[in-house]
C-alpha cells in the first residue's frame, strides 16, 4: 500500500462522536438563544445527527447526556438510532444542575448528597447496559470558592470512594472516562482540576478507568499535545472532548481558534497509535449563534483535516532530523505537513466512500434545514437547561 493509500484508508475508518446537546438550544451564561427547527426530544436529536453522518460518513455515534436525554425506554431509543444508521455512544452524567449540589456532588460534605450523586452515576451505567454504550463520561463541577470552606484532602477521599463504587459496577467491556477542568464553577479549588489528578484516580481504579482531554479545559499556553502524548504512553487516554476556546471553556467549533494546535494534538495521537486504538474522539460544543447542524458538520471536517495533515508528517525525515539535532529541519517537516492543503485528498476520500465531496454544500442542498423548521412546530425545544 502506498503512503497516500494508507492515509486515505486511515481517514475512512476515523470516527467522530457528536454530542446530543449540540443539536439543542444553548447560549452564554446570560442567555440561551433559541433557533427554529431545534429538536424537541432525544429522537429528533438523533434525526439531526443522522444527517451529519450521512454527509460526512465518519460520525456514526451520538453521546447522550442524562437527564437532558432521559427517556422511558432506552432500548427503544437505541433502536431509533440504529434505524438511522447510528449507535448511541458515551453516556454523560449530570451532577451539577441540582440544588443539592451547591457544595458539590460526590465530594459534598453531606453523605446523603454524595449518595444521591453516586446513585445517579449508577443509573447512568444502567442506561449503558440498555443502550449498548461502552463509555461512562464523568465531569464534576465540585470544588470550593473560599479557603477553609471544606477539607481539600477529605474531598479527594470522597471522590475516590464514589469513583470506586461506580467502577465496580461497570461491565467487562465498559469504561469510565474521567474529565478534568481547570476551574469553573469553583474558583478556589476544583476537585478534578488537571490531567494529573484525573490520571491519579484512574491509575488507582484500574484498566477500565481512563482520562478525557477536553481541549478547552486548560490554562492559556498549556501544551495539550504533551498531555496527550503522556497519557497515550501510559495507556490512560480514554478520549477527547474537542472544541475551541478563546478564553477558558467556550465550547466553540473545534479547530476554529487554533487549527495548528489541533494538528499538533492529532500528530501525537497518530504517533502514539491512538488513531487505530480505542481512543474516543468526541465533540463537546454548544452552537449558540451559528446554525447547529452545519456547525457540527464543519467541526467533523476540521477534525478530518487535522488528522489528514498529521498522517502526512514524514516520520522518517522527522526522526532523521531529530537524531541529527537539526532543529530547523525537524520543524520544517512538521510545518510542511501542516501547510499541505488536504482538502483535495479528503474530497477523494469522500467520493470513494460514496459521499458528496463537499459535505457542507450537500447538506445545504438537502432541504433538511427547511424541513425541520416547517415540521418542528409546537412542543418544548431541547436545551441544556441554563
Amino acid at each position: 500500500m502506498t503512503e497516500r493509500a494508507a492515509v486515505k484508508a486511515a481517514l475512512k475508518t476515523q470516527a467522530v462522536e457528536t454530542p446530543s446537546w449540540a443539536y439543542g438550544n444553548s447560549g452564554t451564561r446570560f442567555k440561551v438563544f433559541a433557533q427554529r427547527g431545534v429538536p424537541r426530544d432525544p429522537r429528533e436529536k438523533l434525526d439531526d445527527a443522522a444527517k451529519v453522518h450521512e454527509f460526512t460518513g465518519v460520525a456514526p455515534t451520538v453521546a447522550l447526556h442524562i437527564p437532558w436525554d432521559k427517556v422511558d425506554d432506552y432500548a427503544a431509543l437505541a433502536r431509533h438510532a440504529e434505524d438511522r444508521g447510528l449507535r448511541l455512544g458515551a453516556i454523560n452524567s449530570n451532577t451539577f444542575q441540582d440544588d443539592d449540589y451547591r457544595l458539590g456532588s460526590v465530594c459534598h460534605p453531606d453523605a446523603s448528597v454524595r449518595r444521591k450523586a453516586v446513585d445517579h452515576l449508577l443509573e447512568c451505567v444502567d442506561i449503558m447496559d440498555a443502550t449498548g454504550s461502552k463509555d461512562l463520561k464523568l465531569w464534576f463541577a465540585d470544588g470550593t470558592n473560599y479557603p477553609g470552606q471544606d477539607d481539600i484532602r477529605a474531598r479527594q477521599d470522597r471522590l475516590a470512594e464514589a469513583l470506586a463504587e461506580v467502577y465496580e459496577r461497570l461491565g467487562d467491556d465498559q469504561r469510565m472516562l474521567l474529565e478534568y477542568k481547570l476551574f469553573e464553577p469553583a474558583f478556589y479549588t476544583t476537585d478534578v482540576p488537571d490531567w494529573g489528578t484525573a490520571y491519579a484516580h484512574c491509575l488507582r481504579l484500574g484498566p477500565k478507568a481512563r482520562v478525557v482531554v477536553d481541549t478547552g479545559h486548560h490554562a492559556p499556553g498549556t501544551n495539550i499535545e504533551f498531555i496527550v502524548a503522556t497519557l497515550l504512553r501510559e495507556g490512560k487516554l480514554g478520549g477527547f472532548d474537542f472544541n475551541s476556546r478563546f478564553y477558558a471553556d467556550d465550547d466553540l467549533m473545534v479547530g476554529a481558534a487554533d487549527p495548528f494546535q489541533l494538528f499538533r494534538i492529532m500528530y501525537e495521537v497518530v504517533r502514539g497509535g491512538g488513531l487505530a486504538g480505542d481512543v474516543a474522539f468526541m465533540l463537546d460544543q454548544c452552537h449558540n449563534v451559528e446554525s447547529k447542524i452545519p456547525a457540527i458538520v464543519r467541526s467533523v471536517m476540521n477534525v478530518q483535516e487535522a488528522t489528514a495533515k498529521a498522517l502526512l508528517v514524514d516520520r522518517d525525515a522527522l526522526g532523521a532530523a531529530q537524531r541529527d539535532g537539526d532543529v530547523l529541519g525537524a520543524n520544517a517537516v512538521v510545518m510542511d505537513a501542516f501547510s499541505t492543503d488536504v482538502r483535495p485528498l479528503l474530497r477523494e476520500v469522500r467520493e470513494e466512500m460514496g459521499l458528496d465531496p463537499d459535505p457542507m454544500a450537500a447538506y445545504a442542498r438537502s432541504g433538511w434545514a427547511e424541513k425541520i423548521v416547517a415540521e418542528r412546530v409546537g412542543g418544548e425545544q431541547a436545551g441544556w437547561g441554563a
